[in-house]
C-alpha cells in the first residue's frame, strides 16, 4: 500500500508547488485535481503547457499521481448539465491517459441542483436510478477505449449511498473499468465505533475485488468529518482487512490542513508497515 493524499491540500496553483508539499509531508502520491494547475477541476480543455507542467512535476519530485478527480453531478435534475459534465468527462479522461494515471474518480450524484454532495429524496426514485446507468455506460465505453479505470465512491448523500448500491450498479453496467474508491466516513452518518467497524467490514467483503483505492478520513460521534484517527472509524483494522481482501493500492487521505498532513502521513505509514 502507498499512502497519498489530495493534492488541493495544499496551496498552489502550481503543480511543482503541491507535489513537492505532498512529497515534504512524507506521501508517495496524490489524487490530483486540475485546480492545482490553476484551471477549473473540470476544464473544458487542458492547455498542453498545463500538461508539460505537470509531468515535469512528477518528474522533478518523484510523486506519483494515483488518481485524478473528475466529479460531476451524474444524475443532475438537467440532463444539459449532464452533458456538460460528460463532455468534460472526456477531457478528463484523455488527459489521464496521456499522463498514464490509472484511475478516474466520479461522483455517482444527486438529484440536489446545488451541491452534488448533498441527498435529496428523489435520489432513491427509479427515474434517477435509469439516469445513472445511462451517465456510467457512456463514462465506462470512454473509459475503456482509453484503457482508464472509473472510481465508484459509495457515498450517503448519492444515489450510490452503499456498496449495495454500488454492487447493482456494476452489475447493471458490467464494465470492467468500473472500480470502487473506498472511504469509510462516507459508509454512515451516526453510529458507534463497534457499529461502523461492522458496516465497514461488511462493505469491504462486498466490494473487495473491486477496490482500487482507499481514502482516508474519519467522523466523529457526532456525525462531523474529521482526520483520519481522530474519530471513530477503526483504522488499524480497516488496514487489516484491507490486506486480508488482497487490495495493496494508493491509501489517501483528505479533509485535513495542511499542517496535520505530516502527522497523518505518519499514522498511516505506521499502520501499513
Amino acid at each position: 500500500m502507498q499512502v497519498g493524499i489530495f493534492a488541493k491540500t495544499f496551496a498552489g496553483a502550481d503543480p511543482k508547488t503541491v507535489l513537492s508539499h505532498s512529497a515534504a509531508a512524507g506521501y508517495g502520491c496524490v489524487q490530483y485535481n486540475f485546480a492545482c494547475s490553476g484551471l477549473a477541476s473540470m476544464p473544458d480543455t487542458v492547455p498542453e503547457e498545463a500538461m508539460h507542467a505537470i509531468v515535469s512535476a512528477m518528474q522533478a519530485t518523484g510523486m506519483e499521481i494515483a488518481a485524478l478527480s473528475a466529479t460531476y453531478n451524474m444524475i443532475h435534475p438537467d440532463r444539459l448539465v449532464r452533458e456538460a459534465g460528460m463532455a468534460r468527462l472526456e477531457v478528463a479522461l484523455k488527459a489521464a491517459a496521456r499522463l498514464a494515471i490509472p484511475l478516474v474518480t466520479l461522483c455517482t450524484g444527486t438529484r440536489d441542483s446545488d451541491d452534488q454532495w448533498r441527498h435529496h429524496p428523489d435520489n432513491a426514485s427509479a427515474e434517477a436510478w435509469r439516469d445513472l446507468v445511462t451517465e456510467m455506460e457512456r463514462a465506462a465505453a470512454k473509459a475503456e477505449a482509453l484503457g482508464i479505470h472509473l472510481g465508484i465512491e459509495p457515498e450517503q448523500a448519492n444515489v450510490v449511498q452503499d456498496a449495495q448500491c454500488a454492487v447493482r450498479l456494476m452489475r447493471e453496467v458490467p464494465s470492467q473499468s468500473l472500480r470502487i474508491v473506498f472511504d469509510p466516513a462516507n459508509l454512515f452518518e451516526h453510529a458507534s465505533q463497534n457499529e461502523a467497524r461492522s458496516i465497514v467490514t461488511r462493505s469491504i467483503d462486498v466490494l473487495a475485488d473491486r477496490i482500487a483505492m482507499a481514502h482516508a478520513k474519519d467522523r466523529d460521534a457526532a456525525g462531523q468529518f474529521v482526520t483520519a484517527g481522530q474519530g471513530i472509524v477503526d483504522f488499524p483494522d480497516l488496514i487489516s482487512r484491507l490486506k486480508q481482501a488482497g487490495f495493496d493500492g494508493p491509501v489517501v487521505t483528505h479533509g485535513l490542513e495542511e499542517h496535520e498532513a505530516p502527522e497523518v502521513a505518519r499514522f498511516l505509514a505506521g499502520l501499513i508497515a
